[in-house]
C-alpha cells in the first residue's frame, strides 16, 4: 500500500503524533511519501522518522491509494486541490479545533490505520464546484469543495451581483458578497452568514448573501444541476473571487458561472463516524450552560 502524506502548517505539540503515525504505517508495511511541502516542513523540525523522505510532485498524487491530510479542514481543502480529479481517497487527521471533515482524532492514529489495512472504511464521495470563467484566473484548479464566493474589495460600498440560474434571471443582491455553497460547504461561511445546513448527500447548492441590504433576501436552496451564472457591479474596479481558500481579484468584465463538477472529492470514513454526531459535538447542540 501506497500512502502520502500532505500538511501544512505543522505545530510542535503534534510532533509525536507525527512519528507514532509514521512509525505505525512503517510498522505495518506501508509505503510512505510526502507532499514536496510537507517533507521540507518534517525535515526542519528534525523528527524521529523511520525510513529517509520521499517526497512526490502532483502529478504523482494519482499514484496513490491514500492521502492522508495531516491538520484541521483548511489543510484537507488543500489537499483537495493538490488531487483534483484523480479522486484519490483522502483520510483528514484531525491536529485543528474543528474538524467536520478532518475526522480521525490524533488520539485515534494506530485504530485508523489498522481499520484501513483491514478495509473496515467507506468512501464518502462529496460534490465538489467548478468555476468557469471567461478568463484564465486559477492555474486550473478552478474547483472547491466548500464553496465559491464573489466578495467587495477597495471598498467600504457594497456590490451589486445579478444573478441566473440556468440563464433565467433570479435576483440581483445588493450585498458585500456572495456565497454558493456545496452540502459539505454549507457547515463553514454560507452557516455564519446564516445559511441552512444540508446534508452531505443532498443534491443541492445554497445562494447564501453576505451582509445584504435587504434583510428580507435570504439564502436560497437550488438543484446541484443547475447552472449559475453572475454579474458584478459595483464603485470598485476590482472585486474578489475565492474558489475555498484560493482567492483572486478579477474585475467586472470576467464572466463566471459555476456547476457541479464532473469528478468528486472522495473521504475516508470510518464505522465510528457519523455525521450528525458530528454536528451536534462540533455546533455545541444540546449544550446547556445551567447544565455546568
Amino acid at each position: 500500500m501506497k500512502i502520502c502524506l500532505h500538511g501544512i502548517n505543522l505545530q510542535k505539540e503534534f510532533i509525536p503524533f507525527i512519528e507514532l503515525l509514521i512509525e505505525t504505517m512503517t510498522s505495518r508495511g506501508i509505503r510512505i511519501f510526502y507532499t514536496e511541502k510537507f517533507g521540507k516542513s518534517l525535515q526542519k523540525l528534525v523528527l524521529n522518522i523511520h525510513g529517509e523522505i520521499t517526497e512526490i510532485e502532483k502529478k504523482q498524487i494519482q499514484e496513490m491509494d491514500f492521502l492522508f491530510s495531516v491538520g484541521g479542514d483548511g489543510t484537507l481543502l488543500d489537499t483537495i486541490t493538490l488531487i483534483g480529479k484523480s479522486e484519490v481517497p483522502v483520510l483528514g487527521i484531525n491536529t485543528g479545533r474543528l474538524g467536520f471533515l478532518a475526522t480521525v482524532a490524533k488520539e485515534n492514529i494506530k485504530d485508523a490505520i489498522d481499520d484501513l489495512l483491514k478495509k473496515e472504511f467507506t468512501i464518502e464521495s462529496r460534490a465538489l464546484l467548478e468555476m468557469e470563467a471567461s478568463r484564465p484566473v486559477f492555474n486550473g484548479a478552478d474547483f472547491a469543495l466548500n464553496e465559491f464566493t464573489i466578495h467587495k474589495r477597495d471598498t467600504s460600498s457594497m456590490i451589486t451581483v445579478h444573478t441566473y440560474i440556468d440563464g433565467q434571471y433570479l435576483n440581483s443582491y445588493w450585498a458585500d458578497g456572495l456565497i454558493v455553497a456545496t452540502p459539505t460547504g454549507s457547515t463553514g461561511y454560507s452557516l455564519s452568514c446564516g445559511g441552512p445546513l444540508i446534508t452531505p448527500g443532498a443534491r443541492n447548492f445554497v445562494i447564501t448573501p453576505v451582509s445584504p441590504h435587504n434583510l428580507n433576501v435570504r439564502p436560497i436552496v437550488v438543484s446541484d444541476e443547475s447552472e449559475i451564472s453572475f454579474r458584478i457591479e459595483g464603485r470598485s474596479e476590482k472585486f474578489l473571487i475565492s474558489l475555498d481558500s484560493r482567492s483572486t481579484a478579477i474585475d467586472a468584465s470576467v464572466e463566471l458561472k459555476v456547476r457541479k463538477a464532473a469528478f468528486a472529492a472522495k473521504l475516508v470514513k470510518f464505522s465510528k463516524y457519523n455525521y450528525f454526531d458530528t454536528l451536534r459535538q462540533k455546533l455545541n447542540w444540546g449544550f446547556d450552560m445551567r447544565n455546568r
